[in-house]
């Protein structure tokens, strides 16, 4: 396994394996002992970057979510985990009732939000779940445009300041909202975000459908104005989620997703799989290869139904790909 160091601050920052595991689906679509065998692997094999949130899987379970962090707190007491894993949880997009939908969801008076007083509930209910008393990395799930950003700078902030929460972290937002939630941060003196976790593969998503919460595109992607505020920032760590797009690579790389459906997407496959042969690898193995190395490195999360799963991605590590074969990848359009 290899390892990077995520955040500035002495008292915060962690090393963190460049592969993250994503545990959206523990506790619900993936049953506890399959959960806990996958977890196991993972650290066995040098993994320490784990992922959740306080809504995973809601729409599975027709409740609020919780189950992801509760199966990982069970996990954490019985094999006496402590702070050698970090495990990084989100706040502000889980139901506000149990039974609704994602489209219901897509609405934010149907989700938590993120006013001062609900971020700190919903991270003691967290560390409560998840068995800690504090939270390596919290991150603000969804934009809530309700609330003043100058309030919910504080409210993160306050969070560091009493030690509950290590790093924070902010997901599915416009580049231009982050920015501005970190030039307030900086002039108030208090943290602000560090890593930024967004929906980013090889394949390349069209910017002009609907997305979600949204009309005029999608937030939650990491596009070309996302990407350049991390390179211009290389203190930021981009973390992306949906990195192996749920398997399409492994189904030959032919995703069902319209975001995907374009000219483009033919030739980056191309390209993808012309390398994957040249290498010898998977092209979930390049992808995942490709993130990692990348002029701007990216720590892809990966999820898993069972070990097997899970051992392909890890071999992904270790696959270092030429000036040439990036080159190949990149210029493809």
């Amino acid at each position: 396994m290899r390892y990077r160091t995520i955040g500035r601050d002495p008292a915060t920052r962690r090393t963190v394996s460049v592969l993250g595991l994503g545990a959206i689906t523990f506790g619900s679509a993936v049953d506890e002992s399959t959960s806990f065998a996958i977890l196991d692997r993972y650290v066995a094999a040098g993994g320490t970057f784990v992922d959740t949130a306080n809504n995973y899987a809601f729409w599975l379970t027709g409740t609020r979510g919780g189950e992801s962090e509760s199966v990982l707190g069970r996990w954490r007491r019985s094999r006496g985990v402590g702070d050698e894993i970090t495990i990084a949880t989100k706040v502000g997009d889980r139901p506000v009732a149990d039974g609704l939908s994602l489209d219901e969801v897509a609405k934010p008076s149907n989700v938590e939000g993120l006013a001062p007083a609900v971020i700190r509930r919903a991270a003691l209910d967290s560390m409560e779940r998840l068995g800690t008393d504090r939270l390596d990395l919290l991150y603000a799930h969804q934009d809530d445009m309700a609330v003043p950003q100058q309030d919910v700078v504080e409210a993160f902030a306050g969070l560091v300041a009493d030690g509950s929460v290590g790093l924070l972290g902010v997901s599915n937002q416009w580049a231009w909202r982050v920015e501005r939630a970190r030039a307030l941060a900086a002039a108030a003196g208090v943290p602000g975000y560090e890593v930024l976790q967004y929906q980013h593969s090889y394949l390349r998503r069209r910017s002009d459908t609907p997305g979600f919460r949204t009309v005029d595109g999608r937030p939650g992607n990491a596009g070309g104005d996302l990407l350049s505020y991390v390179r211009a920032h290389p203190e930021l760590t981009l973390v992306a989620y949906s990195a192996v797009l749920g398997g399409a690579y492994a189904r030959g790389g032919r995703p069902t997703d319209p975001d995907l459906d374009h000219a483009g997407t033919p030739t980056r496959l191309a390209a993808l799989h012309r390398v994957a042969e040249e290498v010898g690898a998977t092209a979930h193995q390049v992808v995942l290869a490709w993130l990692i190395g990348g002029e701007v490195p990216v720590v892809p999360l990966v999820g898993a139904s069972s070990v097997a799963q899970l051992d392909e991605s890890l071999a992904a590590v270790d696959l270092e790909l030429t000036p040439r074969q990036r080159a190949t990848l990149d210029a493809a359009h």
